[in-house]
């Protein structure tokens, strides 16, 4: 499984707006600055986070984004599945046999269910809160020169 950036600046972005959950919400631009993530780029990957129930949007002044739900009740997986689709490393994994021309019962299966087993299973145990706890945190007032 590779992630692509839509997924990596997805996370990217859940991580700020959960390091601001409960403060209300926050502009894209601000988002943007901070995670380093293209402004538009951002735009369209937070259009998917709504449609996903991740992340509410309010307009107007002093609207922006923010979390619909606690971080600690987002896993990576959730947001990985929303962003990239699924999991399988082989695309035939998810179709019923009549619609592959693969054989549904061939050697390699096994190992491909494991290993498709095995990344849901690591990414559900983590969260956005698991992410942002992870995160360095500035020190106020430490200037290294």
């Amino acid at each position: 499984m590779r992630v692509s950036t839509r997924g990596d600046y997805g996370l990217r972005a859940l991580i700020e707006l959960a390091a601001h959950y409960g403060q209300g919400p926050l502009q894209s631009s601000e988002i943007a600055l901070r995670r380093h993530i293209p402004e538009q780029y951002l735009d369209q990957l937070l259009a998917a986070l709504r449609k996903a129930g991740f992340v509410r949007s309010i307009r107007g002044p002093g609207g922006g984004h923010e979390l619909v739900r606690p971080p600690e009740s987002i896993t990576v997986k959730d947001v990985i599945e929303a962003l990239e689709g699924s999991l399988s490393p082989v695309a035939w994994l998810d179709l019923p046999p009549e619609q592959t021309d693969h054989p549904h019962q061939c050697g390699q299966r096994e190992i491909w269910e494991r290993v498709r087993a095995a990344t849901e299973e690591i990414l559900a145990s983590y969260t956005i809160a698991d992410l942002l706890d992870r995160e360095p945190r500035a020190v106020a007032g430490r200037y290294v020169i």
